[in-house]
């Protein structure tokens, strides 16, 4: 069954084809917010939000754009939204912290690529979300520009230049302190096949 057949059957209610939908895009989606926020008890907590309206405005779902687009965009606009928050309340909080912590336990295995990938989080962290959603939707997620430009509803230009921006303030970032950055030293090319 395709996605938009399991779309229509979710619009009659049948919780099988939900349970599908889920299955298919929930690592995905909860990867793609974890980039966004830094924090994969919100990135799992926004998945599951990102999933209700799913379920529940599955009737505005309009069969003229791929599913994967119209579930990236409710995830984005959550992701926008809480950004905004955090933003105005710049606080931490002592479980973001375990949070934060128990989520790098998994690169320990290599100490160099866990100081790596944390100085690569902290400089795309450091970028405004206009610019750091179209870069995490290109560079990590590997939708194209079009794609994203529909899912932000933005004209594709400024999707072009929030993602040339926003690799530009990246560039700068690892040029500034290339020492935070092994993976540069190490001779390793870094490309992105997608552009």
């Amino acid at each position: 069954m395709d996605e938009q057949e399991l779309m229509k059957k979710i619009e009659e209610g049948d919780e099988m084809a939900f349970a599908q939908i889920v299955r298919l895009y929930k690592s995905r989606i909860v990867n793609f917010l974890y980039q966004l926020t830094s924090n994969y008890e919100k990135a799992v907590e926004l998945a599951q939000e990102t999933f209700m309206r799913v379920y529940f405005k599955a009737k505005r779902y309009r069969p003229i754009a791929p599913v994967s687009s119209w579930i990236y965009t409710i995830a984005s606009n959550l992701a926008k939204t809480e950004m905004k928050k955090n933003q105005r309340m710049k606080t931490v909080s002592i479980d973001d912290e375990y949070s934060r912590a128990s989520s790098q336990i998994y690169y320990e295995d290599n100490p160099e690529d866990m100081e790596t990938i944390k100085n690569l989080r902290k400089a795309l962290n450091s970028l405004h979300s206009r610019y750091r959603i179209p870069v995490v939707l290109k560079d990590i997620e590997g939708f194209s520009q079009e794609e994203i430009a529909e899912m932000l509803n933005k004209p594709i230009g400024t999707i072009k230049a929030r993602i040339s921006r926003g690799r530009a303030y990246l560039k700068k970032e690892i040029e500034k302190n290339p020492e935070d950055f092994d993976f540069l030293s190490k001779g390793e090319e870094y490309g992105d096949e997608r552009a």
